[in-house]
């Protein structure tokens, strides 16, 4: 028997292939599909199944496209009801592969049809449970976004449920089992996750909250919905293309792969509603950018926060990406949903820079340039524009708070008429955030390299006293 984790940190997703005597299980794929094919190949194995422990919000899962190009049958737990050709298992069924068998376990809670994978050697011994967003190391997933596709079900209902399932089909099992959860730290499905990505059940038992058999139904549902926030807007739009189906991969990489020349471009640019998405590291974005473009680096946690920048999945776009990255960026793209690129610019930026096509810029000081402006200027307006629970644990004596992930309403803190300096942990958000607002007519933004990072570092600023984070959220 084979387990192995494929993760993949942008998403801090893990999907996973198990197999046994020629048969193969995935279980919670990615879109594009290729590398799990691959590596049964590398096997002579075959991909007998397509396991999804529950429609997801954060990522389109390549369940489709992996069973046509396979022939495996997509299995859901209880009360899915998926628009396409799959297997709906009963709480308790029995899934052999090879000499290995697994156990459905409905878990509602996250959503409705969650459910968990028991896996159980050739001799019946219960080894590891692929857990979906049901359970997570050190903690649990939210139950808060179902309610976003089904209006009944409140988040208080739905954690009901959760301490339920946990109570009666998990924290039985014995405390060997390994843990493989759907997620680790990163992931805005669960609110303060552990940077580790499998463990043991006992030890999740004796510290993770949500297994403290002390715990009350109530008291387990306080801890849990303390320190919610509003889900990224593609949440909601992701779980329907998981429900109702999606364009083949390949479809969507041959539509976004275009090349297009300065000229095509722009008029492009011109002719459609397509937004600019200028992939760029944030250093090189700000030295010079085609004017309207946003700026999101690919070395980041890109995906996340395409899906959290444009909340319309069937935006338009047009790309700006480093040569030889294309179908990385269309493919990262399409993982969250948004298939609709027109083409990128051929050459990149500095194709659009010899053809002598307008160019614009953001300026950016370093953290002892922003000191020597303070000690001149007392009312030099700073913005902190990380998330609030960052804020909260650390930050910068009297400077506002201006999270990205509410951009619409953090702009409203900012003045046109005054230069304001930006920055966030490290340098890579408040390049989004100052290209975001530049494009909206904000002309005095100017970013602060390296973050808080730089300016704790560089021990010329007054900062609050540290308070550990109960939320990442």
């Amino acid at each position: 028997m084979k387990i192995e984790q494929i993760y993949t940190g942008c998403l801090a997703q893990g999907a996973y292939y198990i197999e046994s005597e020629g048969e193969a299980v995935v279980i919670d794929p990615l879109r594009e599909v290729k590398p799990y094919i691959e590596r049964a190949q590398r096997s002579g194995a075959t991909i007998k199944y397509v396991f999804e422990t529950h429609f997801h919000a954060d990522f389109v899962s390549g369940h489709i496209d992996l069973a046509k190009e396979t022939g495996a049958t997509i299995v859901f737990g209880p009360t899915a009801k998926p628009g396409f050709d799959a297997h709906v298992a009963t709480d308790g069924e029995i899934i052999n592969i090879g000499k290995v068998s697994f156990k459905v376990l409905h878990t509602p809670g996250h959503t409705m049809e969650s459910s968990c994978f028991l896996l159980r050697d050739e001799n019946g011994k219960d080894v590891g449970l692929f857990s979906g967003d049901t359970l997570f190391i050190g903690d649990v997933g939210r139950p808060d976004l179902a309610q976003k596709v089904i209006a009944e079900l409140t988040q208080d209902k739905l954690a009901e449920h959760l301490y339920e399932s946990l109570h009666n089909k998990i924290m039985p099992l014995a405390d060997d089992v390994i843990v493989y959860p759907a997620h680790g730290a990163g992931s805005a499905c669960g609110k303060n996750m552990s940077k580790e990505t499998t463990d043991t059940l006992g030890h999740q038992k004796a510290t993770n909250y949500a297994l403290n058999p002390k715990l009350s139904k109530e008291e387990f549902k306080k801890q849990l919905l303390e320190g919610l926030t509003a889900p990224p807007a593609y949440f909601p739009l992701n779980v329907l293309m998981n429900i109702k189906g999606y364009d083949s991969i390949n479809e969507v990489l041959q539509r976004g792969t275009q090349a297009l020349s300065p000229e095509a471009f722009e008029a492009a640019a011109n002719e459609t509603g397509a937004l600019i998405l200028d992939t760029r590291d944030a250093e090189t974005f700000a030295k010079g950018f085609i004017p309207n473009s946003i700026n999101i680096g690919i070395d980041g946690t890109f995906a996340p926060w395409v899906g959290t920048m444009i909340p319309d999945v069937k935006q338009e776009l047009l790309l700006v990406i480093e040569p030889g990255m294309e179908e990385e960026v269309v493919t990262r793209l399409a993982r969250v949903g948004y298939d609709y690129s027109l083409g990128y610019l051929k050459g990149g930026f500095d194709a659009w820079k010899n053809a002598g096509k307008e160019v614009d810029s953001i300026q950016r000081i370093s953290a002892n340039e922003l000191a020597d402006l303070v000690e001149q200027n007392k009312d030099t307006v700073i913005v902190d524009v990380r998330r609030k629970s960052e804020y909260d644990s650390e930050h910068i004596l009297n400077v506002e708070n201006a999270p990205l992930d509410y951009i619409n309403e953090s702009m409203l803190k900012i003045d046109k008429n005054k230069t304001t300096y930006v920055h966030c942990a490290g340098g890579y958000r408040s390049m989004i955030f100052a290209s975001t607002l530049r494009a909206r007519g904000y002309d005095t933004i100017i970013d602060v390299r390296g973050g808080f990072k730089a300016l704790k570092e560089s021990e010329k600023f007054r900062i609050t006293d540290y308070v550990a984070p109960t939320t990442m959220l």
